[in-house]
C-alpha cells in the first residue's frame, strides 16, 4: 500500500449557514457540491482546496461540542499552506477573524499562526 495524500478532512458544524459562509466566503474555498440529506436532516457541503484536497462540511442536529481547549486526544488541528502568512493573517483579521501572533517553527524555521472556525475548531496557516 502507498498513500498518495489526504483526500479530505470532514468537519461537523453547529450552525450550517455560518460555517458555510466562513469556509466559502472568508476562506474562499470553492463549493463543489451541496446536498441536504433528508433522512439525516443534515447538510453535506464539499469544498475544494487549491491543491485538489477537499473539506466536507456536515451539519448534524445535536452533535456534541468538540473539546479544543484544553486540547483533547484525536485530531489536533487542520493546517492550510499559504505563501505569505503575514498577508493571510491581515486578510483574516480584515474579515473579523481573531488570529494569533505569527510564530516561527523551531524545527523548520517556517512561519505559522492559528485561528479558529465558527465552532472554535483550531485552524493553522503555515507558510511554505
Amino acid at each position: 500500500m502507498k498513500l498518495l495524500g489526504i483526500h479530505h478532512a470532514a468537519i461537523i458544524c453547529s450552525d450550517y449557514p455560518r460555517a458555510k459562509h466562513f469556509y466559502s466566503k472568508i476562506l474562499k474555498l470553492k463549493i463543489i457540491n451541496e446536498h441536504f440529506r433528508e433522512a439525516r436532516h443534515s447538510y453535506k457541503l464539499d469544498l475544494a482546496l487549491p491543491d485538489g484536497g477537499q473539506i466536507e462540511l456536515f451539519s448534524f442536529t445535536g452533535a456534541p461540542e468538540r473539546p479544543s481547549y484544553p486540547e483533547a486526544q484525536g485530531l489536533r488541528h487542520l493546517a492550510f499552506k499559504v505563501s505569505d502568512v503575514h498577508v493571510a493573517k491581515a486578510y483574516l483579521e480584515s474579515q473579523g477573524v481573531n488570529v494569533e501572533d505569527i510564530r516561527e517553527d523551531e524545527i523548520t524555521g517556517k512561519k505559522f499562526t492559528f485561528f479558529s472556525d465558527p465552532d472554535n475548531l483550531p485552524l493553522e496557516l503555515y507558510e511554505v
